[in-house]
């Protein structure tokens, strides 16, 4: 009899022990964590595993036990589908909460600008500046970058479509120029396969050669068209493009923001002044209306323009008419 009240009287403390137990736990699960600051950031590792992530946040401060979140994640069989990223969370969020946000990849996010009418070396400049992202590229040469994206390509300029990209913080600035190459290649093949018949160009790339130097030339959307025009209209006849802005390019840490009659007349693989058809490379990022201007141009007659110096430019149909709206709008070069 004595042992039956024994045995009675463990089960029930058992039972005590385990809602106990069990009151407990459901109120750790239930409890905001205790961040040490709000909001709270920490970074998820390419590789790290769960238990590593959650004793590094229990030494933080973040997380009471870490046991509790490894279980809850076993438990639930997601102990392996963490993401990578940064992480920010505020007071009140629960263990579960956590767990999930860790393993739906909610992080932080940043946006990174590629602007219309840089040149890669500009781009570069940019990306290293951000502190957003991981400077993976650092130290690379143009042509390791170039194998490390997957671009065939034998030089980088222009490869690299302008827009507003959206990547978690501390992302790779290799993993968005992927993006950007991609996004280019789909766009230009998109815009070559609806290109106007008769066009002078022979291939994708030479579109985006011609699609820079729009970009540059251009100083009032509204004009990109016609500018398109005037050089589609001079590759047909033979003429030689005699546009500044690939000049310049050629010219590289020598041109001192002044373009002189010498500069014009000293011969480089850009100098559109001296040489045949298009330059060998585009000579910045192209927008999408750039390009789009260069594969449907306008039928117009106009074979040269000029900058008033407001921003919109002067049309002409031949050289006499060109010369004057030369010598109206621009000063005589040195």
């Amino acid at each position: 009899m004595r042992k039956r009240k024994i045995a009675a009287a463990f089960v029930a403390f058992l039972l005590v022990a385990g809602a106990v137990v069990a009151a407990i736990g459901w109120s750790w699960y239930r409890a905001p964590l205790p961040l040490p600051r709000s909001p709270y950031d920490f970074e998820v590792h390419v590789g790290a595993s769960l238990a590593q992530v959650a004793r590094a946040l229990h030494d933080d401060g973040a997380l009471p036990h870490a046991e509790a979140l490894i279980a809850l994640a076993r438990i639930g069989r997601v102990d392996r589908a963490i993401k990578a990223g940064s992480y920010e969370i505020a007071q009140g969020i629960t263990l579960p909460q956590l767990l999930a946000k860790l393993t739906q990849g909610d992080v932080m996010q940043t946006s990174v600008t590629i602007a219309e009418g840089e040149t890669f070396a500009q781009l570069r400049a940019a990306l290293d500046r951000n502190p957003d992202i991981a400077h993976e590229t650092a130290g690379l040469a143009d042509a390791e970058l170039l194998s490390r994206i997957g671009a065939t390509e034998a030089g980088a300029e222009g490869l690299f479509f302008p827009d507003t990209y959206f990547t978690a913080v501390g992302s790779s600035d290799l993993a968005l120029l992927k993006r950007a190459y991609r996004a280019m290649r789909e766009r230009l093949a998109a815009a070559w396969g609806r290109r106007e018949a008769g066009l002078p160009l022979d291939s994708p790339y030479q579109a985006l050669v011609l699609a820079s130097i729009v970009e540059k030339e251009t100083g009032r959307g509204a004009d990109r068209p016609l500018i398109a025009s005037v050089f589609v209209n001079r590759l047909k006849r033979g003429m030689r493009l005699q546009t500044d802005p690939s000049v310049i390019y050629g010219m590289g840490a020598k041109f001192d923001g002044n373009l002189r009659k010498r500069d014009l007349e000293t011969d480089t693989p850009y100098n559109t002044y001296t040489r045949d058809g298009l330059p060998p490379t585009p000579i910045a990022l192209p927008s999408q209306a750039s390009i789009d201007a260069v594969v449907d141009p306008p039928d117009t007659p106009y074979l040269y323009f000029v900058a008033r110096g407001d921003g919109t430019s002067e049309f002409s149909e031949d050289l006499v008419a060109h010369n004057r709206a030369v010598s109206k709008y621009q000063k005589t070069r040195h």
